[in-house]
C-alpha cells in the first residue's frame, strides 16, 4: 500500500511543489487537500498545472476525517494557525510534517518573542524533532511531528554547523547574506512582490529582525554545541525560486581546503549535500533537493557560498525527504 498523504493549506506554492513531487513518488499517493477559502473546488482550479494529473476536490479541515484517511499530513499553514491544527492531527493518530515555524525553535520564550503570538501547544516547543535528516535522521524516523526547516536557515545551517562542531571557525562574528526568489514570499498578493516592484531590482528586507535569524542560531547551537553570534540579512531578487547564501566567518587557523574536507566527511553519506569546487549558483540546483556548497579563503575571513532551491530543499523537497525517513524509505525516493 502506498503512503497516504494529505496536504493542509493546499493553495500556496509549497503545497503545489509538494503535490508535484508526490505525483512522481513511487511509494506515496496524495489522498486529501484542504483549504478554508476554496472548499468544493477542484485542485486544478487553484493550480492549473495539476490538471489531468491530480483529481481531488478541496475539502474543509476536519482533523478526525483527515487523520482517518492519511498516514501523514503536510501542514502548509502559516505560523500560529499551523500549531493548533498539528495538535489536532497528532492527537487523532496521524503523523505530521509542519512547514511553519511553530515547532522549529527550542524555547517558547524565543518563539513568542520573534513571532508575537502565544503558542497553542507549548509542550512541543523544544520537544519536536527538526527536519534536517543530515543531522536528525534517527529522531525523524520515529517522530509523530516533524518541524520542516526554514528555507534560509537550511542554506546557512548546513554549511555552518559542521564547522562550529569541529572548532574550525570563530563563533562570535558570523554574517549570513542571502538572496531569495520571490516565491519565498508566498502566493498571497502583496504590493512588495508585484511584478513592477521586483522586476529589474534587488532589495534587502527584514534587516536586523528577520525571524529566520534565531532559527539559524538555535540550530547551529544545538548541533555545534556552542553559542553562536550571527547577523542575517535577506534580499529579494527578481527570480521565481532559489536561494544563494554568502556567509562570512573568521577561521581558527583553518583554510578553505580544511573547510571542504570537513564538509566532505560530514556529508559523505548524505545524498543531497555536495561540496563543490565551483561557485554555486541557484540554477545549478533549481527544481532539485540538492545543496551545493563551497569555501574560499578571504584574508582574515573564510567565505562560504551555498545554493538551494527554496521550494525544494528549502521546503517541499525537504518534507518529502523527511517523509521518506519517517516511513523507512531511501531518502532519495521521489526526489
Amino acid at each position: 500500500m502506498p503512503i497516504r498523504v494529505g496536504i493542509i493549506g493546499a493553495t500556496g506554492y509549497t503545497a503545489l511543489e509538494v503535490a508535484r513531487l508526490l505525483l512522481a513518488h513511487p511509494e506515496a499517493k496524495v489522498v486529501a487537500a484542504t483549504s478554508r477559502a476554496e472548499v468544493g473546488k477542484s485542485i486544478s482550479e487553484i493550480h492549473p498545472s495539476l490538471a489531468g494529473r491530480w483529481d481531488v476536490t478541496i475539502e474543509s479541515l476536519d482533523a478526525a476525517k483527515i487523520a482517518e484517511k492519511c498516514d501523514v499530513v503536510m501542514s502548509c499553514l502559516p505560523h500560529g494557525a499551523s500549531a493548533e491544527t498539528c495538535k489536532q492531527l497528532v492527537e487523532q493518530g496521524t503523523r505530521v510534517i509542519d512547514f511553519s515555524a511553530d515547532f522549529r525553535l527550542s524555547s517558547r520564550d524565543l518563539y513568542e518573542q520573534w513571532y508575537g503570538v502565544v503558542h497553542p501547544w507549548p509542550e512541543r516547543i523544544g520537544n519536536t524533532v527538526y527536519g534536517l535528516p543530515e543531522f536528525f535522521a534517527d529522531e525523524i524516523a520515529n517522530a509523530d511531528l516533524v518541524a520542516n526547516p526554514g528555507c534560509y536557515p537550511t542554506s546557512a545551517i548546513l554549511p555552518l554547523a559542521p564547522l562550529v562542531a569541529a572548532g574550525l571557525i570563530e563563533t562570535d562574528d558570523v554574517i549570513v547574506d542571502s538572496k531569495s526568489g520571490v516565491s519565498g514570499a508566498g502566493r498571497s498578493a502583496k504590493v512588495g512582490t508585484l511584478y513592477c516592484e521586483v522586476n529589474e531590482s534587488i532589495a534587502a528586507y527584514g534587516v536586523g529582525c528577520h525571524r529566520h535569524q534565531p532559527e539559524m542560531i538555535d540550530l547551529v547551537d544545538r548541533i555545534g554545541g556552542t553559542s553562536l553570534s550571527l547577523l542575517f540579512t535577506p534580499h529579494l531578487t527578481p527570480m521565481d525560486r532559489g536561494i544563494l547564501s554568502t556567509i562570512y566567518v573568521k577561521p581558527k587557523k583553518s583554510t578553505a581546503a580544511e573547510v571542504m574536507a570537513c564538509w566532505e566527511q560530514q556529508y559523505a553519506e548524505c545524498p543531497f549535500v555536495t561540496p563543490v569546487a565551483h561557485l554555486p549558483a541557484t540554477k545549478h540546483v533549481s527544481g532539485t533537493n540538492h545543496v551545493q556548497m563551497t569555501a574560499r579563503d578571504g584574508g582574515n575571513r573564510l567565505i562560504l557560498v551555498s545554493a538551494i532551491d527554496n521550494l525544494a530543499k528549502g521546503a517541499s523537497g525537504a518534507a518529502i525527504q523527511n517523509m521518506n525517513v519517517m516511513f523507512g524509505l531511501p531518502q532519495t525516493a521521489g526526489l
